[in-house]
């Protein structure tokens, strides 16, 4: 396995240089240079703070010839970090959870830190109202002026402006989602829970579990302001409970896990029009699975040949191949965790390896990518994070190896 994955750290240095851990061009400033391959990669965690003895964020190190995290330390204290995202050059990160007052007005919370290059631990800036409560998950725009967050509780999403400095400010738009759908636990009103940009900037992609759909927002990157499309929205299948959301590097398919249905759309998109289009649904379980399940995480692998999502309940990844012409999905197996609930993981940039958060065991543990079929085997790295619910990898010292 380390032979195989040493021959992939070369062949995929290329891929790390021209891509982030959102998966779109890294900026000029973080670009690496093209003669030093990385050696390691920092990883955020974020955390639920309510339980574990978590107090934050935690920051680790992956060594990319080993596959192995260094122990985890506290990058930054704060309240429930739940998801994590960070600025194009590194320099800032940001955080959806906790709480906080303004004005007598309490809601949901996103934090700004500042990001030290040289040690990766995380100084407050401040902290603004998310315009809702439950937000959930937050991406930054490609200037790296905007912050967009999704709020679960209260079914909206959020656009905040990033100043120069990296503080937050106060929102640019605030859009209350409409709309329910069959579950009656699950879906008697909207809840927003991701938001992403496409690689142009221009169109915002909001899935919301409670609606059943995938609302669709032109951006404007001058201003920051959401504004609906048209059409303002994508139905999914009824008591689907659309998740989380992932574009495919080429640009031209787009997958949205469903938490409910333990499902996974494939879509083709559009990006000149803004649309998405339907192709197929596939699920996450093996046939012989009757247990409760409810799927989290989705994301491509940075070759576009493979898509993983993850079971909480079955505590397994999904993994599926990816047909370079139809963007449809094939099945190819599922990979068991090594803990319980992966509510979040991470494919690093390499594509080398894949981390996987198990919330409710408290470890992260991380698998290597076979670069033929996208199976994932133990490395044997196992490292002790308190309730880890998000995975985040950046560079170091400013975008330079490490």
């Amino acid at each position: 396995m380390k032979s195989i994955l040493r021959t992939c750290l070369i062949v995929s240095v290329a891929a790390l240089m021209l891509f982030g851990c959102a998966g779109r061009p890294v900026s000029a400033k973080a670009d690496r240079p093209a003669a030093a391959p990385p050696r390691t990669l920092r990883v955020y965690f974020g955390t639920y703070t309510r339980r574990g003895g978590s107090k934050g964020i935690y920051l680790s190190r992956l060594d990319l010839a080993e596959g192995t995290l260094t122990e985890p330390v506290l990058a930054g204290a704060t309240q429930s970090p739940s998801f994590l995202a960070l600025s194009p050059d590194g320099r800032f990160l940001y955080a959806a959870g906790g709480s906080v007052t303004i004005d007598g007005t309490r809601s949901g919370a996103i934090t700004a830190f500042a990001v030290d290059l040289a040690t990766g631990k995380l100084t407050l800036l401040n902290r603004v109202s998310a315009r809702g409560n439950g937000p959930c998950h937050l991406v930054v725009d490609a200037t790296g002026r905007h912050v967009l967050a999704a709020n679960y509780s209260s079914g909206s999403v959020v656009s905040l402006p990033v100043g120069r400095d990296g503080r937050l400010g106060a929102a640019t738009s605030v859009i209350q989602h409409k709309g329910s759908s069959v579950n009656p636990r699950r879906q008697t009103r909207p809840h927003a829970h991701s938001i992403n940009l496409d690689a142009a900037n221009r169109f915002a992609f909001a899935a919301d579990l409670g609606a059943d759909k995938l609302f669709v927002y032109r951006f404007d990157p001058a201003t920051g302001a959401l504004k609906p499309h048209d059409p303002p929205a994508v139905a999914l299948a009824p008591g689907s409970g659309p998740r989380h959301f992932a574009f495919h590097p080429a640009g031209r398919f787009a997958y949205v896990i469903n938490e409910l249905l333990s499902t996974v759309t494939a879509m083709a998109y559009d990006p000149k029009a803004g649309t998405l289009a339907t192709l197929h649904t596939v699920t996450t379980l093996p046939a012989d699975f009757t247990g409760p399940n409810t799927t989290a995480e989705v994301q491509v692998h940075p070759s576009g040949r493979f898509v993983y999502g993850s079971n909480r309940g079955h505590d397994s990844l999904a993994i599926f191949a990816v047909d370079a012409k139809t963007g449809r999905l094939k099945p190819i197996g599922h990979q068991p965790t090594g803990g319980r609930t992966p509510r979040n993981f991470g494919v690093d940039p390499t594509g080398q390896y894949v981390l996987a958060a198990n919330q409710n065991s408290n470890t992260v543990v991380v698998f290597g990518v076979d670069p033929a079929s996208g199976r994932l085997k133990p490395t044997g790295s196992r490292i002790a994070v308190p309730s880890p619910v998000c995975v985040k990898f950046t560079y170091g010292s400013g975008g330079s190896p490490e």
